[in-house]
């Protein structure tokens, strides 16, 4: 049974573009006629049967496209999360590694810290004995000569007075032997100790003369 529908309707019932419909009037797959400056095409029973089942076709092959689209990019999200989650756990073991070793050098900074401390203090107490015990043995400034018995063996001289320096010009000088404070300081205990006749000390006044020479012989 066929009936007259205009192009538009054709194309519904077809599933085909309006355009599509034109297409095949003019490759005269579809039967039409024009009525009053329209056109209008004959469809068939079989002709929509055939139409309908196609579209039915269509919507399942795009369905089942969908769906296997849909599982490829479901596939495709899990393949990234999984990648996600590995380079989480690698960052993860990063971390605690890098914790761990940091609270290794943050424990063996704070052991050199305490040893090094400890040193320092050590050498504080030792400079600070040293410094009391020189205190006590000299002063820069000179004292007259009246309370010290002097046996000056060397002392060639007919002149009754000796000629005094200051701590301070002996240090000028030894400096001049490029002798350091400390070595200036060694100098003088080793003097005393050996009874060096230039160097006079006073126990009980803990004051120290030193009788003017070129003390080569101590450089």
């Amino acid at each position: 049974m066929e009936r007259l529908v205009t192009t538009s309707q054709a194309a519904q019932i077809l599933g085909l573009s309006l355009q599509g419909v034109h297409y095949r009037i003019k490759k005269e797959q579809l039967k039409s006629i024009k009525k009053s400056g329209r056109t209008y095409v004959y469809i068939t029973d079989e002709m929509e049967k055939t139409a309908s089942t196609t579209s039915n076709i269509n919507v399942e092959a795009v369905k089942n496209s969908t769906q296997k689209e849909n599982r490829a990019n479901e596939e495709h999200i899990q393949s990234i999360i999984e990648v996600k989650n590995e380079q989480i756990l690698l960052l993860k073991d990063s971390m605690k590694w890098m914790k761990k070793q940091y609270k290794s050098e943050i424990n063996r900074l704070e052991k050199n810290q305490k040893k090094i401390v400890k040193v320092f203090n050590s050498e504080i107490k030792l400079l600070q004995s040293a410094f009391h015990e020189m205190r006590t043995i000299y002063k820069n400034q000179p004292v007259p000569l009246q309370n010290f018995q002097v046996a000056n063996e060397n002392n060639t001289s007919k002149s009754n007075s000796l000629e005094l320096i200051t701590l301070q010009e002996f240090s000028v000088l030894m400096k001049k032997y490029n002798k350091t404070q400390k070595e200036i300081k060694l100098i003088i205990f080793k003097a005393i100790q050996n009874g060096d006749n230039r160097f006079i000390y006073n126990k009980k006044e803990k004051k120290l003369l030193i009788l003017k020479s070129d003390f080569k012989d101590l450089v």
